[in-house]
């Protein structure tokens, strides 16, 4: 027996009582819910859907449900305040077009280009596009190419890396190319020279892959602001890099010939019809790919702009006839102090002539997060003390450039 309350159609409000400590809501002699020492149960939501086959129900405390989920920054490829596209690349690494996201190569011979194009599944309006230019078939025992962004370790705790306690983590993403191809995506821990890999293959079609790694109890990541952790994907490798094992899904200490050691790992480089699409990149605690995580344009590149950013107007004086003392607060703070560079030569104005350097030069860099001071010489005709501006230039050419990047 059970104790009822019952909305009764004819009679009113009707109460059965007994001593069995549950009690049942009804409608018209239908239970809606029942109550318990094991807590309360719903039959029915709206007359049709069983709370059991509520989709995901059952684990809805396993996984992050509120705030940001996706640890991956720009992973919808939609900054890019150094350039659209840039050719010719190969012959170094380095950050080129959308923001956060690296190129690191070595010993090749093959170049590309690489871009941020209008293409992408629903509801992406962008992504990465690398195209080779030059291919490289005959490769040596050193080359490599990959794709790759960086993670501080202070925002990486929630992994609970080395500890008995440690998540799983899921990276999704979705990818496309000019033909099937099959590359490797990799954690690498750069504090403890660990590292976990899986491989992925692509078709002419965009795809959504979803990657779960296993959780690693050792070697807890570093709580600062340095990186700690690379998301990785291989596409071009040398014997340096495939003549090992390849252990799927595995914790490691780091051999480099086991990190891409896939069988039939294409090479971006095999020829110039060879293109890589990826958009949607998502990394999240939990062994589930949830639905890709999509900010705003300005929340995105604030985030961006805590290792890159660009200022188009600083403020200075005219210490001599030819040098300016100049200072530009941060956007936002940074990572850490910024590397200082311009985009040509830097043009001021005093509010009756414009002044231009006849090269670039800047010396005496001296900052903190929050804003750099610099000394900027080449200049000529200037009045000794009197504030200057730079004169508010929209393109890259006589900006000023901030990195922090890790």
């Amino acid at each position: 027996m059970t104790t009822k309350v019952n909305a009764d159609t004819s009679g009113g409000l009707k109460l059965t009582s007994d001593t069995s400590g549950t009690l049942e809501l009804q409608s018209a002699g239908n239970t809606k819910l029942t109550v318990n020492s094991s807590g309360a149960t719903i039959p029915t939501i709206s007359g049709t859907t069983s709370m059991s086959a509520i989709t995901g129900l059952a684990s809805i405390n396993s996984g992050q449900i509120g705030g940001r989920r996706n640890i991956v920054i720009n992973g919808e490829m939609k900054v890019a305040q150094r350039s659209t596209s840039e050719t010719g690349l190969g012959a170094a690494g380095g950050y080129f077009t959308l923001d956060r996201w690296a190129m690191d190569g070595a010993d090749s011979a093959g170049r590309y280009t690489m871009a941020q194009v209008a293409d992408g599944p629903a509801g992406f309006a962008n992504c990465l596009k690398l195209t080779t230019t030059t291919a490289d078939t005959s490769i040596a025992a050193g080359e490599f190419l990959t794709l790759q962004t960086r993670f501080e370790g202070q925002d990486l705790q929630q992994l609970k890396k080395g500890t008995a306690s440690a998540e799983q983590v899921t990276v999704s993403f979705y990818v496309k190319g000019n033909a099937a191809a099959l590359y490797v995506c990799e954690l690498f821990d750069g504090d403890n020279t660990r590292s976990i890999t899986q491989s992925f293959a692509v078709t002419t079609a965009w795809n959504r892959i979803e990657l779960t790694f296993a959780a690693d109890t050792s070697d807890p990541l570093n709580d600062d602001n340095a990186v700690s952790l690379y998301l990785i994907f291989w596409l071009h490798a040398g014997s340096n890099f495939t003549s090992g094992t390849f252990a799927v899904n595995t914790w490691a200490d780091r051999v480099n010939a086991d990190r891409a050691a896939v069988d039939d790992l294409t090479s971006i480089f095999d020829s110039t019809d060879r293109t890589f699409f990826i958009t949607g990149v998502q990394m999240e605690v939990g062994a589930t790919a949830t639905d890709f995580e999509s900010r705003s344009y300005g929340e995105e590149l604030a985030l961006c702009q805590r290792y890159y950013q660009q200022q188009f107007t600083f403020s200075a004086y005219a210490s001599n006839t030819t040098t300016i003392q100049g200072s530009a607060p941060c956007i936002i703070s940074m990572r850490a102090t910024p590397t200082l560079s311009a985009g040509g030569a830097l043009t001021v104005t005093d509010g009756s002539a414009n002044y231009t350097q006849s090269s670039l030069s800047i010396t005496g860099v001296f900052g903190t997060s929050n804003g750099i001071s610099f000394n900027a010489g080449n200049f000529s005709s200037l009045t000794q003390f009197r504030p200057c501006m730079s004169n508010g230039a929209t393109s890259a050419v006589g900006s000023l450039a901030y990195s922090a990047e890790l």
